[in-house]
């Protein structure tokens, strides 16, 4: 095949395996032998470094290389040694949990209590950022906070709010330390009562309008409206509430996943049903599920009689965790409180001389499937998965072949043949349902389940930070074999990306067969699975 994809015509993946042998011409003019240090006081010198001759590399690491399905997406190498030791522990593959931290209690042991707030207020920022991002204890925390930032205090020690200043005609909160406000904020540690007052109670983040709600027992999410956006066009997020907090997936219910989702459909079938010249939804009211179902069957309906509508595609992701490194670059998202965030994408825009589709990633996974339907003849999904459900292990282990971790009869949720991180997990309809306009409640009921489910179980493995993605066809397509995707990339504390990455090479340690046994272990039994 032209095209560089790991998936082949009738359901099969493809992949290479590199076993290096080489000679290499040595060089090196001289020699610099020096002693390393003493090993049970015999002198160790770093004499391997200088060869004396030429090099014979045999028998290195074997080193697996697979397309990933869509060629714009490179590939993904897996080193045999690293992977043949998850190999043989697959529940091993999971991040440990973290030693609790308290800065407080180590200075007790050499300073008086009254000295603590002293030595908190000399420390440098960079060592305030990482207690404020690592910290365990409550009492570091608050400390941390109080040097960020100015609060109402009440005649009970609780924090009633900020304190306000006048800044260019409007009230503005007196933050001190603006990376440390954030840092310290967004630590699950914190107090209920900081937090409230930091950033959960709306408002308290700026004036981004409240314009929309979903309710339940125990959950409560809100959709904000992003102003001034870096996305145009109208920018939202579904975040949960200030009395339903929620900074791990640890506290995730499913109700909550229903709830954010539930806002995404919403907003996404009323402004297309407004574009459409159609009713749309009552004001000041969230829509029930009967609702967004007869709204959205119109919309399919105007389309399939020829109505064109100003936005075409869907925008959505999902930024979870927070931290910030030290020195001052922050590692991911925006704040830890659960969120995700949706938009519309314009079917044209112009510069008055030429008009053109604004860019959607799922018009990428567009493009690669019609050049794969007119090379192999074949849909590029269904052979796609075809090939998920026939797949076999690259290194003939006999151990757990599957890479499916959860599957209904609209959706399935698996590791990827080649990920693009390294505990990446995939979602995706297994009918041919191209975006959240095709839709039905039952499928939408399916998706929402599995992205609980997905979450649930990357967190059983230690996942703290994730971005996540989705593909989508386009309103307009007639093209009946795309399938809605979403990608979950979870970033690994020693897996930062740096210039393989650039170049569009994943590098992985582990095979993904064994990533999914890891995952299915850590899921939540569908027994146990309720709205709670």
């Amino acid at each position: 095949m032209k095209l560089h994809t790991c998936v082949r015509p009738g359901g099969r993946f493809s992949f290479v395996i590199h076993k290096p042998s080489y000679r290499v011409t040595n060089l090196r003019q001289n020699d610099e032998i020096i002693e390393l240090g003493l090993c049970q006081e015999e002198p160790v010198f770093n004499s391997r470094n200088f060869p004396a001759d030429d090099l014979e590399v045999e028998k290195s690491d074997w080193v697996y290389e697979i397309a990933n399905p869509f060629s714009f997406k490179g590939t993904t190498f897996i080193n045999s040694a690293w992977a043949d030791r998850q190999a043989e522990t697959p529940l091993g593959i999971r991040l440990t949990e973290a030693e609790p931290v308290s800065m407080a209690d180590a200075l007790r042991r050499c300073v008086s209590d009254s000295e603590i707030d002293d030595i908190f207020l000399a420390l440098p920022t960079p060592v305030l950022l990482s207690l404020a991002t690592t910290s365990t204890d409550p009492e570091d925390l608050m400390r941390l906070a109080r040097q960020a930032a100015s609060f109402i205090i009440s005649a009970t020690g609780e924090v009633d709010g900020l304190r306000y200043e006048h800044h260019n005609g409007r009230c503005r909160a007196i933050i001190h330390n603006h990376d440390l406000y954030e840092a310290v904020a967004n630590n699950p540690h914190l107090p209920d009562d900081y937090k409230q007052a930091m950033v959960l109670r709306p408002g308290a983040q700026g004036g981004s309008e409240i314009i929309g709600e979903f309710r339940s027992d125990g959950s409560h999410v809100f959709e904000y409206l992003r102003r001034n956006s870096y996305i145009p066009w109208g920018h939202y997020a579904a975040n949960m509430a200030n009395d339903a907090v929620r900074y791990s997936l640890a506290d995730l219910r499913l109700d909550d996943m229903i709830g954010m989702r539930h806002l995404y459909y919403q907003r996404t079938y009323d402004r297309l049903a407004v574009d459409l010249g159609l009713a749309g939804f009552k004001r000041r009211r969230t829509a029930t599920a009967a609702e967004l179902e007869a709204t959205r069957q119109q919309i399919v309906t105007a389309l399939a009689q020829g109505a064109l509508p100003s936005f075409s595609a869907t925008l959505w992701g999902w930024n979870y965790g927070f931290d910030f490194a030290a020195s001052g670059y922050r590692l991911n998202a925006s704040h830890q409180m659960l969120h995700q965030q949706f938009a519309l994408i314009p079917t044209a825009v112009s510069d008055n001389a030429i008009s053109q589709s604004s860019f959607a990633c799922g018009d990428l996974i567009a493009s690669f499937s019609q050049q794969y339907q007119a090379e192999t003849g074949n849909g590029f999904f269904s052979d796609y998965i075809a090939a998920i459900h026939a797949n076999s292990r690259m290194d003939g282990r006999k151990a757990e072949k599957s890479l499916i971790i959860h599957e209904d009869e609209h959706v399935m949720v698996f590791v990827p043949k080649a990920q693009t991180s390294q505990w990446e997990v995939q979602i995706m309809t297994t009918e041919p349902v191209g975006n959240i306009l095709e839709l039905s409640t039952a499928a939408r009921h399916s998706l929402d389940m599995a992205f609980y489910l997905a979450a649930k179980a990357l967190h059983g493995i230690g996942v703290k930070l994730m971005c996540s993605i989705e593909y989508s066809k386009r309103f307009t397509s007639k093209d009946h074999d795309q399938r809605l995707f979403y990608a979950l990339l979870p970033k690994l504390p020693k897996s930062p990306g740096a210039f393989s990455e650039s170049q569009l090479r994943w590098i992985n340690g582990h095979f993904p067969e064994d990533l999914a046994t890891a995952l299915r272990a850590s899921m939540p039994a569908k027994s146990t699975v309720t709205k709670e």
